[in-house]
């Protein structure tokens, strides 16, 4: 097994046992916040990068033999994240496992979260029995987001299994509830569901220094600048647009039992070097249209 020391906590980055390690294998699992979602890969089209992705390069940096995976698909829940996803992962050996998942399934109104925390055990005590460490992440807060704040009750249980399951397994975990910066709605994409490239970069150095890291940069965890609110139009026409162009399509891909990511692959499905260099200036921040973000997985 990984690591032999007692829980910690370390100090505002939430992390049980931050010490660092010259991690080798990396595997990243989960739904479209690990795909990487609206963080575009420049390389590629239709393609994204993300906080995993960015993660891993920071990773990269600690060991010559570093290598990456990531078979995290849009839309998944958390039975193909717990199930197929973590099977797809053991069998590339790693020694490193980030697995986030549920999002998608506590925005469904019967979700049985103590349900989903037990699956989440399973597959956290199936990759700890490796030796592999374990990095999880709770959601954020979705308190005030249009439709996903209601889940608020339920949001919160699962982070609570969260911390328990880390605590009884030894994992690591990015606690993206205490993330202010994530509060602001300039860190969200028009779909205020998925980040923007500033959020992923945001959140990826928050993941790192949760593995026990040194901060890389002094301001990731600062606000943006102040911005004067927008006026009752403009913020309606924001919710109107954003009902049209990405909410009706969300309810009807559920009416139909269609998942987003049903014809996706994983981007990363095999273990290889990390190439990319995605930490740094990512230029402009999107979304012109102010709103409150529901901010969840998707």
């Amino acid at each position: 097994m990984h690591g032999e020391a007692g829980p910690t906590i370390h100090g505002q980055a939430g992390s049980i046992r931050p010490e660092p390690r010259p991690w080798s294998r990396y595997v990243a699992i989960g739904d479209s916040f690990t795909e990487g979602m609206s963080d575009p890969d420049p390389q590629t089209p239709n393609a994204f990068i993300g906080w995993a992705d960015r993660l891993a390069a920071l990773l990269s940096s600690h060991s010559e033999e570093f290598t990456y995976a990531n078979l995290a698909v849009r839309g998944r829940k958390l039975d193909d994240v717990a199930g197929a996803q973590t099977e797809a992962a053991l069998a590339l050996e790693p020694d490193l496992v980030s697995i986030v998942g549920g999002g998608n399934d506590i925005l469904r109104p019967r979700a049985d979260v103590d349900a989903l925390a037990q699956q989440l055990d399973q597959a956290v005590a199936t990759i700890r029995a490796t030796g592999a460490d374990v990095l999880m992440a709770t959601p954020t807060d979705p308190a005030g987001a249009l439709i996903i704040g209601r889940t608020r009750g339920r949001v919160a249980t699962y982070i609570s299994h969260i911390w328990s399951i880390a605590q009884r397994h030894g994992c690591y975990v990015l606690n993206q509830w205490a993330c202010d910066y994530l509060k602001d709605w300039r860190m969200w994409a028009d779909d205020r569901i998925h980040m923007t490239p500033e959020g992923h970069r945001r959140v990826a150095l928050t993941a790192y220094v949760t593995l026990g890291h040194t901060e890389q940069e002094a301001d990731w965890r600062a606000p943006l600048p102040p911005q004067a609110p927008a006026g009752a139009i403009t913020t309606l026409r924001g919710h109107a647009t954003w009902a049209r162009v990405h909410g009706a399509p969300w309810v009807q891909r559920r009416l139909q039992g269609r998942s987003s990511g049903d014809l996706v692959d994983p981007k990363r499905p095999r273990l290889a070097p990390v190439v990319v260099e995605p930490i740094g200036d990512e230029g402009p921040l999107s979304g012109d249209e102010p709103g409150t973000p529901p901010r969840a997985h998707g």
